[in-house]
């Protein structure tokens, strides 16, 4: 009897941890909103003790993607989902392009519960890795390498700071997950947003490559632009 109470318990839960994931996933951000979320996501960012160094790596990439809500969610099996935009940068001028709008996916397997919603940061650092987020879909450590982001002034404990990888992780989270896993993760185009965005279809490289003027996002560029400084403290 207990063992069925159990069974009953778990499939309950896993049904309203799916429920939480779906919901969330209906409810599509409009271009404003992932934007005005980036924007939010960055100024949070640039209050914590370890920003300087993810500041210096700012200033020497090739592009950044941020998801200003990833939802994940399991019990044993997990999911997650978000959406977000990528923009590119030449370090050489510090132009910026795009942004290209794109959604994340993924499923884990393993000891997990809950459901948590965390900010996403991926700066990539060099050209193998906007390559990548040049297509129609990437996937993560798969075809391209991603490591966390090293922290610290002097980016100690065990992490990558010769920029071997192509892409360093930044997260700010909330709930039971400690972190995410972007193993096996897929970066998207968002077609439709996109479509919205620039007012017609357009494919990614198409948006990389257009300069990033458009007053809508110049108030992420200002709050990278800042996060970029703080590198330089």
């Amino acid at each position: 009897m207990k063992t069925t109470v159990r069974v009953v318990v778990v499939v309950c839960a896993l049904f309203a941890l799916l429920a939480a994931f779906s919901g969330d996933r209906a409810e599509a951000k409009t271009p404003n909103e992932r934007i005005n979320g980036a924007v939010e996501v960055l100024r949070d960012m640039e209050g914590q003790e370890d920003v300087a160094t993810m500041g210096k790596l700012l200033s020497k990439a090739k592009g950044v993607a941020i998801f200003p809500s990833v939802i994940k969610a399991g019990l044993v099996i997990g999911g997650q989902y978000g959406e977000g935009f990528i923009l590119r940068r030449n370090p050489d001028t510090n132009a910026w392009y795009g942004p290209n709008f794109v959604n994340i996916t993924g499923a884990s397997w393993g000891l997990q519960i809950g459901v948590q919603s965390i900010a996403l940061v991926l700066v990539i650092t060099n050209d193998r890795g906007m390559q990548g987020f040049m297509g129609n879909n990437v996937k993560l450590s798969g075809d391209l390498s991603v490591a966390a982001g090293p922290v610290g002034r002097h980016a100690e404990a065990g992490t990558d700071y010769k920029l071997s990888a192509s892409i360093y992780s930044y997260t700010m989270s909330k709930g039971l997950f400690a972190g995410i896993s972007l193993e096996g993760a897929v970066v998207d185009v968002d077609e439709e947003a996109n479509s919205s965005y620039w007012g017609a279809a357009i494919s990614a490289r198409t948006a990389l490559d257009k300069p990033a003027r458009d007053s809508r996002i110049q108030p992420v560029l200002r709050e990278i632009t800042k996060l970029m400084a703080l590198g330089k403290d």
